[in-house]
């Protein structure tokens, strides 16, 4: 196919250039409604360029096939056999996967790692999930993915389920061994679905960690405004294989999606693939030079470890990393990872990826250059003068892995939907939670909707909170109480 076109991007310049007159949404006419002081921040351009994608960038009927030929080069760049854009992020696009797979009371085998988007599909869906135990590094208090024979061991407890869901790359950038687990899956006839979030750049430089669709997964979802150069918002699933179909898949979205996408979000998309495809291969020959240099730079800092493949990839652990995530523990500063964060950001407005209780991470992309690291090699140096000032750390709860992992009591969705009554957190243990409680960022959930709570994950969270953990979700996100069911 030819990369060089830009469907989306063409047909929008196409319709400024033709001076069509709309009288359709959005209702700011081409921002020719806008108030000047909001143009004054967000550009008269991003008005002029938002128009519908139906009646705007194509005719009433799509005869000129714009989106589709978009999304057909976008497929024919990663190698995947269907792509489809979705403009309310991977959290959409995640939801319209697990709906392919599984339906109400069916069974889906889920890594315990996932985000929480995953979790608020298995509410909307009434899917059953079984967990699949994710490699603990108790060490590190750090989870992996789950290994493949742990699927394999779940399946055979478990033959009725519908197929299996993992994250790889994690938030910190370890990655499974998507092979292998897309292996075990179609030894028993079932798909695997594979939550790329963190994973848009890798199918364009041989350095990065393989992708999903060299590795046989049947859906990959990825956000490309986390990795890549689409706005916020800008989602893409790849589809291969026989085992799920492209019209349910795509019926799914439809489902869930918007009926007013954002063409400004399918132009960024258009534009992205089209660069990754002329330029990727030179642009992260430099981001990861870039990369390997902060790296050792950072490491230089006293108190201050940069985990590499040696901390994060071998056995019992995960199978490869994406070096442009720079985890750093900064346990040696005695100091907490939130404190950190937002230490950084205040005195040097240095925005962090994320941070936990012993770590601090800063994700590097193509679009980095030596000011953006000079800036944040100078706010962590800063910080490690400074780390007296942010002592003591508070201490926080950090339970052993079995500590961590709570039963599945009831269905996500009935849990969320049924009775509940909000009680004082000390006595929510032994109750089942009708609430997700995650930490974010990352946004795994500590406790989700059915699962019974216990003494370890609550004091986990409270003295989280207290040690400046954030907790979003939670109806009190002091988590001083807590949204639990009421069980007959």
């Amino acid at each position: 196919m030819d990369h060089s076109k830009a469907p989306v991007l063409e047909a929008l310049k196409a319709y400024q250039d033709e001076g069509q007159t709309p009288f359709t949404p959005p209702g700011h006419k081409q921002g020719r409604g806008v108030d000047p002081r909001v143009l004054a921040v967000l550009g008269e351009a991003v008005f002029r360029s938002d128009v519908l994608a139906i009646s705007g960038l194509d005719d009433r009927s799509s005869s000129h096939g714009v989106l589709a030929e978009a999304q057909a080069l976008m497929a024919d760049a990663v190698d995947a056999e269907h792509t489809f854009f979705s403009t309310c992020g991977s959290s959409l696009s995640l939801k319209a996967a697990i709906l392919s797979v599984a339906g109400p009371h069916e069974t889906l085998l889920i890594g315990r790692d996932v985000h929480k988007s995953v979790v608020s599909g298995l509410i909307i869906a009434g899917v059953r999930p079984v967990w699949v135990e994710p490699q603990w590094d108790s060490g590190l208090h750090l989870a992996h993915s789950p290994a493949a024979e742990a699927f394999r061991a779940a399946f055979r407890e478990h033959p009725e389920a519908k197929g299996a869901l993992v994250t790889s790359p994690t938030p910190y950038g370890t990655c499974s061994d998507l092979a292998a687990v897309a292996d075990v899956c179609h030894e028993h006839g079932k798909p695997l679905i594979a939550d790329e979030a963190w994973g848009a750049h890798l199918p364009f430089h041989p350095a990065l960690p393989a992708w999903g669709m060299d590795a046989g997964v049947d859906v990959c979802v990825t956000s490309v405004h986390k990795m890549g150069s689409g706005l916020e918002q800008s989602s893409v699933f790849h589809l291969q294989g026989e085992l799920i179909d492209p019209h349910v898949l795509s019926a799914r979205e439809e489902l869930l999606g918007t009926t007013s996408p954002s063409s400004l979000i399918y132009a960024a998309l258009d534009g992205w693939r089209r660069q990754m495809v002329e330029h990727g291969l030179t642009l992260y020959d430099e981001a990861l030079a870039l990369c390997a240099d902060t790296r050792a730079r950072i490491g230089a800092i006293d108190g201050m470890k940069v985990h590499g493949r040696a901390d994060f990839v071998g056995p019992g652990r995960a199978a490869d990393m994406d070096p442009l995530q720079v985890v750093v523990d900064i346990s040696g500063l005695r100091i907490t990872g939130y404190s950190a964060a937002d230490w950084v950001r205040e005195h040097h407005h240095v925005n962090l990826h994320l941070s936990d209780h012993r770590r601090i991470n800063a994700q590097f992309t193509h679009a980095d250059d030596d000011k953006s690291a000079d800036r944040l090699l100078t706010a962590l140096e800063d910080l490690a003068r400074h780390a007296d000032g942010l002592r003591p750390a508070p201490e926080i709860h950090m339970p052993d892995p079995a500590g961590l992992r709570l039963e599945q009591a009831m269905l996500p969705r009935d849990a969320f939907f049924g009775p509940t009554e909000q009680v004082p957190w000390r006595q929510a243990a032994g109750r089942v939670s009708a609430e997700m409680l995650t930490p974010y960022p990352p946004g795994i959930p500590a406790a989700m909707p059915g699962e019974r709570l216990n003494a370890d994950v609550l004091e986990y969270l409270r003295t989280g909170v207290d040690a400046g953990m954030v907790v979003p979700d939670a109806v009190d996100d002091t988590v001083n109480s807590v949204r639990v069911a009421v069980e007959e």
